[in-house]
């Protein structure tokens, strides 16, 4: 992705000298500089997201309605960093494409599918929490294992609809007429492709978790005056049944503290896929004038997101933090090991208690 103007004024330019220039365009330092970066990050997005598949589908304490949208959206980030992010890394260090223009249209269709599905799992989660933490009384109706697996292949079917359908039919670009070099791999998209795709890959999504979240928010709140309010009866000694009490206390810190923890996801999502979203939709406005490194950064950007989120699972959840730990140590591989173990527990309990099978 660069200014189109450019290469609309070099698009006479023989297929040759076009590769020369691409391959020269950047220093040899800077190159093998981007490429280590870049390679780290994209090994960073494969091995989290396949801790989080491996922790979900080993451990029974993680298979929950929530960690089943959870483990999908690990397997759409493990593509994107496995079969997208690795030929977008030759396409914005070398700034060319060497693999022909039939790749060019299925790598195209990948990624807008796989990011969009990112993102449609993000907005599933948002859903079922605001259903755990607003409304519990009907949350195991609402989240059975049937409605579940409908969302997540809506989650699927949807991104797969809107990419490979208009893309490898041509749709995308119809009445846009800007030559490209042939060694050029950029996703061009009219402006009717550019809006209805972006609305329902990203704004529709964006405005569903926001709504869920703003209500989670209000729920959380209400529940820490609840709270509040049941301390100040146990410390004067009040209540009957403390014991009870405190069990639901600690059930209302659990819901809020996952809210906030996908509340920090949300947040993260805005940050990094925000920027790209508004440029795609703007750019087909302005004569396809956004200069080639604002796309690229923007991109990553948007990659980046399917790095950090099984980061971010492992530092706010105790569960998944014991989980990494134990398959990066490989202690899922000894005998004894127990996929229904208490993650809760602490690294020592956990030790004796393996030991102890």
């Amino acid at each position: 992705m660069a200014n189109f103007s450019e290469w609309k004024e070099e698009s006479n330019t023989s297929l040759d000298t076009d590769f020369e220039l691409c391959t020269t365009s950047r220093s040899p330092v800077s190159r093998v500089s981007l490429y280590v970066f870049i390679i780290s990050g994209i090994i960073c997005t494969i091995v989290g997201n396949l801790l989080v598949v491996l922790a979900i589908a080993y451990f029974k304490q993680l298979q929950s309605p929530t960690n089943s949208f959870v483990m999908s959206l690990a397997v759409a980030d493990f593509l994107v960093g496995l079969v997208v992010m690795p030929y977008s890394m030759v396409r914005t260090v070398e700034g060319c494409w060497w693999f022909g223009p039939t790749f060019c249209h299925l790598h195209s269709s990948l990624d807008v599918m796989l990011c969009t599905a990112s993102i449609f799992h993000l907005s599933c989660i948002a859903f079922d929490r605001y259903y755990a933490v607003c409304n519990p009384l009907v949350y195991t109706f609402k989240m059975s294992r049937k409605s579940v697996a409908l969302l997540i292949v809506v989650c699927w079917a949807v991104p797969f609809l809107i990419s490979f359908g208009p893309i490898l039919l041509g749709l995308h670009e119809l009445g846009v007429e800007v030559p490209l070099p042939e060694n050029v791999c950029v996703f061009l998209v009219n402006r009717i492709y550019a809006v209805m795709a972006s609305l329902v890959a990203f704004y529709l999504p964006m405005v569903t978790m926001l709504v869920a979240y703003w209500k989670i928010y209000k729920a959380a709140k209400r529940q820490a005056m609840q709270i509040n309010a049941m301390e100040a009866q146990m410390a004067a000694g009040v209540g009957k049944d403390s014991s009870k009490k405190l069990k639901h206390r600690n059930s209302i810190r659990r819901e809020r503290k996952a809210a906030k923890t996908l509340g920090i996801i949300m947040g993260v999502f805005l940050l990094f896929w925000l920027p790209f979203f508004t440029v795609n939709i703007i750019d087909p406005f302005i004569e396809y004038g956004t200069a080639g490194v604002v796309w690229d950064v923007f991109l990553w950007l948007g990659y980046v997101n399917s790095s950090l989120n099984p980061f971010l699972y492992g530092f706010f959840n105790r569960s998944f933090r014991r989980a990494f730990l134990m398959i990066m140590g490989c202690r899922i591989c000894l005998r004894g090991s127990a996929q229904g173990m208490d993650l809760s527990h602490s690294k020592r309990d956990v030790n004796e208690r393996t030991e102890n099978q």
